[in-house]
């Protein structure tokens, strides 16, 4: 057992798919395409959104004809607000959650900042092999702070940034090797602003959409410009936040931005251009002891094989050498 959060509105609990679904259309550029990532048929999802919108009092979705479905500044607002409620009760639901840590066979709770590959491996076989049980996707320091208060078994981030020794402890935590993967900048086919790094971005005004505030990505972005001398109000559009690489790719392809920052695997699968800035180590953390469960064993062998392999060759920009390695926490950061 364990507490839930819903919303409600005129008296009426909202569906709670309706939440996911404006969270599928972050990642999908149409509503045809968000409705199969949940498994619900298109009219079920068309029937979601009306209602959304008459409980809401205007649409939370826009469908552009030729350029698939974007949320409303209204929608966007929804979904902003509810992360930002759940990452308030969190601590909350972690703590009253009726449940012992798992430990032997249980699945283990994953908490990760969005990584494209990782996902599909959790879907594809993780969860269904009950290796993995609940996975949220937030920013890098809200995993790790959830998982140095043990509110979550696993927690997935990459370094940029700033210092993981603020939540991960040597001798009682390790680190294990998930991928090296390639991020730079989201741009439409062809580049035709040729744009190559984020300097270019703001001489040529470009229209930039932003990751959320953090997140592991927008602590890079926010160093990158630094390290340019750029300043954030220099760039157009840094105000505009999405919450995964595969929304801010969307909404490049949908022309709501002339550029974004992300990873290589979001730009082509939706057919853009991708700028190579950097490549950077996604790792996940773990307890000492969570690493002797037959669970953990298995989840291990699994990054280290075939099931993370097979996944991995369909997503470009990934080097999974040494997956399932565990280095210490000192070696990790140094």
């Amino acid at each position: 057992m364990k507490p839930a959060m819903v919303w409600e509105a005129g008296g009426r609990q909202v569906d709670a798919r309706l939440l996911a679904l404006l969270r599928a259309l972050q990642r999908n550029p149409t509503l045809k395409a968000a409705a199969h990532e949940l498994d619900i048929s298109y009219r079920a999802a068309w029937g979601l959104l009306l209602d959304g919108a008459s409980l809401a009092g205007a649409p939370l979705v826009e469908m552009q004809r030729g350029r698939g479905a974007r949320l409303t500044r209204l929608g966007s607002r929804l979904l902003r607000a509810d992360e930002q409620l759940r990452k308030a009760v969190e601590p909350l639901r972690a703590r009253f959650e009726l449940k012992p840590a798992p430990s032997g066979g249980a699945a283990l709770r994953l908490t990760a900042s969005h990584d494209p590959l990782l996902a599909q491996f959790c879907e594809r076989f993780a969860v269904p092999a009950g290796l993995v049980a609940d996975v949220t996707f937030r920013g890098s320091e809200d995993c790790l702070a959830l998982f140095s208060r043990g509110a979550t078994e696993l927690a997935g981030f990459h370094l940029e940034g700033f210092d993981i020794r603020r939540f991960v402890q040597s001798g009682r935590d390790a680190l294990i090797r998930f991928a090296e993967r390639d991020q730079g900048l989201i741009v439409a086919h062809g580049n035709p602003k040729r744009l190559a790094s984020m300097a270019d971005v703001a001489r040529s005004h470009a229209r930039f959409v932003n990751r959320q505030r953090g997140s592991g990505t927008r602590r890079l972005i926010d160093r990158l410009l630094s390290d340019a001398g750029v300043a954030p109000e220099q760039i157009r559009g840094y105000a505009t936040e999405e919450y995964t690489h595969r929304a801010v790719a969307a909404t490049v392809a949908a022309g709501g931005a002339d550029v974004g920052f992300g990873v290589h695997a979001a730009a082509a699968e939706l057919g853009l251009d991708f700028v190579p800035v950097l490549q950077e180590r996604y790792w996940l953390a773990a307890r000492l002891r969570t690493l002797e469960t037959p669970t953990m064993q298995r989840l291990l062998e699994a990054l280290a094989g075939k099931p993370l392999s097979r996944i991995g060759r369909k997503f470009a920009g990934y080097d999974l050498r040494g997956a399932g390695d565990v280095v210490n926490v000192e070696e990790a950061v140094a």
